[in-house]
């Protein structure tokens, strides 16, 4: 089997990997183990998701060998100084039952804390082996050049909300120039009015392929983009994985381009600190 990449600093990421935000327990860990049999290689978490015990047992679940799997996890933005992210690290690990995560993410910025200690303790974690590689998410294009200037380490990847209509080009753009992979969630947009658009469904026909499959090929076709689409439907995971066996003409990617609303952003949930640069 073919695993698709990303190549990112040393690392190399598949390009396509299963988002576990909001699914959690039983409904978690059969979804993880669903998605590795059908081919993935990449599983998403975070602390906050409340679902690492529950990925570590899809995990193990699916007798697929830890080596063969990149495994990310975040730590949430109370826990990025120097100390608590440490810990917070190690805590995560336990819970997942593994001895290091492939990537490990500032989940958000926190203006209460200097990116400075927050960089020096990302470092800290990757240099005592808690994690393989270090990156960012939820980073604007000023916080993410901050980042990378601040780290002593590579910085290999910022994951952002990005779909059709949104604009990530500029951070996409930084990311590629500093050797780091743009991670996308919620690839598919929010409330699926997405699959509607004419545009999305002409192109689908045209391929036979689901509106779902030709949103995660425009981004998996893309240089340097990863996507990270979730989903607790096994049917829906392995239709989300099937993409591999078509491309997308240039008239079609840039049809798709043309649906984005310009001004990329990043999009805070309520929890999320406030932060304007």
């Amino acid at each position: 089997m073919t695993i698709h990449t990303v190549k990112a600093g040393d690392a190399l990421i598949p390009c396509l990997g299963l988002g576990t935000w909001a699914v959690r327990g039983r409904d978690c860990a059969a979804a993880v183990s669903a998605a590795l049999t059908k081919g993935y290689r990449h599983i998403d978490t975070a602390a906050v998701y409340d679902n690492e015990e529950a990925v570590g047992e899809g995990i193990r679940a699916s007798r697929i060998r830890r080596d063969d799997i990149f495994l990310t996890t975040k730590v949430g933005h109370t826990n990025i100084d120097d100390g608590p992210l440490q810990r917070s690290t190690e805590a995560s690990l336990k819970r997942l039952g593994v001895d290091a995560v492939d990537l490990l993410l500032v989940h958000w910025p926190n203006p209460a804390i200097p990116l400075k200690r927050s960089m020096n303790a990302l470092v800290k974690a990757k240099r005592a082996g808690l994690t393989k590689h270090i990156g960012v998410s939820n980073f604007t294009l000023p916080l993410f050049r901050e980042a990378i200037s601040l780290s002593d380490e590579p910085i290999i990847a910022n994951q952002c909300e990005y779909h059709p209509r949104l604009d990530q080009s500029a951070l996409i753009a930084a990311c590629r120039a500093n050797d780091a992979a743009f991670t996308s969630y919620c690839p598919l947009g929010r409330g699926g009015d997405i699959f509607a658009d004419p545009t999305v469904v002409s192109i689908a026909r045209r391929h036979g392929k689901t509106p779902a499959q030709i949103l995660l090929r425009w981004q998996v076709q893309q240089p340097g983009v990863v996507a990270i689409p979730k989903s607790a439907d096994s049917w829906r995971i392995a239709e989300n994985f099937a993409i591999f066996d078509f491309a997308l003409s240039e008239p079609e990617m840039k049809a798709l381009f043309s649906l984005a609303v310009p001004n990329g952003r990043i999009v805070s949930p309520s929890w999320a600190p406030a932060w304007d640069r």
